[in-house]
């Protein structure tokens, strides 16, 4: 049986490059290089039929060791909630207020780039506190 050896996260969304720009800063991931033969994304895309253009775009971790994330364009908006989400681990190994110090301040860097608070989940005993936020587009993630 042979076992998954890496896993891509892919966003479906309107505008792919802005929303994967977004997450580039959320999660210190960098656009890769363009193709081979091509000096920029810009140069690249113009070169795609019109059909295609702006149609998807890329980010990854430049460590290697976080997942590709892509982003496709869909004609459709988003109209329900997630079935799957990423959390953003900006608080493991914290608990209580120093925890929620830097949930709180990840919190304020995002809205900063355009994401939209929703909530604070509180501590209740069994899970530690987190913000559950939307990207952009509207996409949920929480800040964990």
């Amino acid at each position: 049986m042979s076992s998954v050896k890496q896993v891509q996260v892919t966003f479906d969304c309107a505008e792919p490059e802005r929303v994967a720009r977004f997450w580039c800063e959320v999660l210190g991931y960098v656009v890769p290089p363009p193709p081979e033969g091509f000096a920029t994304w810009d140069e690249f895309n113009r070169s795609l039929p019109p059909e295609r253009q702006d149609a998807a775009f890329v980010c990854m971790d430049p460590s290697g060791a976080g997942p590709r994330m892509y982003f496709q364009r869909v004609p459709e908006g988003k109209v329900v909630k997630n079935r799957v989400h990423l959390d953003v681990r900006v608080g493991t190994g914290l608990v209580g207020e120093e925890r929620l110090a830097a949930l709180e301040a990840e919190c304020a860097r995002l809205v900063a780039l355009g994401a939209v608070r929703l909530r604070l989940l509180p501590a209740d005993g069994v899970e530690e506190s987190c913000i559950v936020m939307q990207d952009i587009e509207g996409n949920e993630f929480c800040l964990d």
